[in-house]
């Protein structure tokens, strides 16, 4: 699996850490930065570098299952394609990934509910993003819900499909009586 990864000066530690488990266990990790700790990183700049990456890989696999002979450049199909944005609580970080046509980001920042939270945002979602608070969660914490998060699958059930094209009608503004 491709995970685009990006986090601001909050989150730099975990990120480094994710990067360097998740490359050991097979996964090609893309670094978007930050890519030195300084408390002066804003955010919006490195998490977007990840949402528009997941953003495109998005639109391509639409693309393809849409209309496989109209995709332009098969080359730059990739199936498995996810993100993982941090900062110190993963809100603003959440809310930047999300302006991003295709982009369903899930926040998760612990607590008793996380594992709960993290599978749901996968299987009812169909979250290509998990967004990390990194002052909320243990290193273990945070890789844990990681795995967990890439290894859950989308149910696929029609309610959770029907849900998505609303949101991407949404995002497109194509469907007038969601705003009546």
């Amino acid at each position: 699996m491709n995970i685009f990864i990006g986090s601001d000066h909050a989150g730099f530690e975990l990120k480094q850490l994710l990067i360097e488990s998740l490359g050991d266990i097979g996964h090609t990790v893309i670094d978007c930065g930050a890519y030195a700790e300084h408390d002066g990183d804003d955010y919006p700049f490195f998490i977007s570098k990840v949402a528009k990456a997941v953003s495109e890989a998005e639109s391509v696999r639409i693309a393809e299952e849409d209309a496989p002979t109209l995709v332009a450049d098969p080359s730059r199909y990739i199936k498995e394609t996810k993100g993982i944005v941090i900062g110190g609580s993963g809100q603003g970080e959440a809310i930047v990934a999300n302006k991003f046509k295709h982009v369903r980001a899930a926040l998760c920042y612990g607590g008793s509910e996380a594992e709960d939270i993290v599978r749901l945002s996968r299987e009812h979602n169909d979250a290509n993003i998990l967004s990390l608070g990194a002052r909320f969660l243990s290193h273990d914490q945070a890789l844990e819900l990681t795995l967990l998060w890439l290894n859950t699958e989308f149910t696929g059930d029609q309610r959770h499909v029907r849900r998505i094209h609303e949101i991407d009608d949404i995002e497109s503004n194509t469907n007038e009586s969601l705003y009546e």
